[in-house]
């Protein structure tokens, strides 16, 4: 199968797929994304992890720079998938 979703298009709706809000057929058109994209995939179990942790009651310190660190390096992932389309 063809993938008919940009990687754009997946990335707008990974919260609402996360959520369970998109319709049977967007859904499956995803999910057709997420088995032949690599770095979709990874955006996909990256943000569930994120969510997990976000979620999770538990309090902790994040290390001095890691928010500018992890946002530099999504700016890198996305710049890499944009060079890819």
């Amino acid at each position: 199968m063809k993938i008919s979703l940009s990687c754009a298009e997946v990335r707008r709706e990974i919260s609402n797929y996360l959520d369970g809000d998109v319709t049977p057929a967007l859904r499956s058109l995803i999910e057709a994304h997420l088995e032949q994209c690599h770095d979709c995939a990874l955006l996909l179990d990256s943000t569930h992890n994120v969510l997990v942790l976000v979620a999770d009651e538990k309090r902790f310190e994040l290390p001095a720079g890691f928010g500018k660190r992890w946002r530099e390096r999504l700016q890198q992932e996305f710049d890499e998938v944009r060079r890819k389309q």
